[in-house]
């Protein structure tokens, strides 16, 4: 299992910095001109804070896996996390129309990838609450 969770931390730490790229691959400042600064802004500070909340995550994982696993605080965290990536797993469904994806190979290939990341974190975190 701590070998599972150090994967996992890795993979969370790579997306958190895949977040950097957000503002140009979905060109921002030209799709976000339309909308008032405070949205604007809004999107921006969403981000970062999203992205440092998965690298924190990721860190967690990493350096704290044996906590996570044997200490009652830990499988509390376990069952957090894995309440969240259950919820955003939900969330890839029906919080994003299928219009966006379905009939397009490579859209349709990064749902697919993400839905079965969103399963696997969703899984182990369960696991490491389930475990003890």
């Amino acid at each position: 299992m701590e070998l599972q969770l150090k994967i996992i931390g890795a993979l969370l730490i790579v997306l958190a910095l895949i977040h950097v790229f957000f503002p140009t691959y979905f060109q921002w400042k030209k799709e976000l001109q339309s909308i008032s600064l405070i949205n604007q802004q809004m999107m921006y500070v969403h981000t970062f804070f999203l992205a440092f909340a998965l690298l924190l995550m990721g860190l967690l994982c990493i350096t704290s896996a044996t906590e996570l696993i044997e200490t009652p605080l830990g499988r509390k965290i376990g069952l957090g996390f894995s309440v969240f990536w259950s919820l955003r797993l939900v969330i890839q469904f029906f919080g994003y129309s299928s219009k966006l994806w379905r009939g397009k190979a490579f859209e349709t290939t990064i749902h697919v990838i993400f839905s079965l990341l969103w399963i696997y974190l969703s899984v182990i975190f369960a696991l490491v609450y389930l475990e003890y």
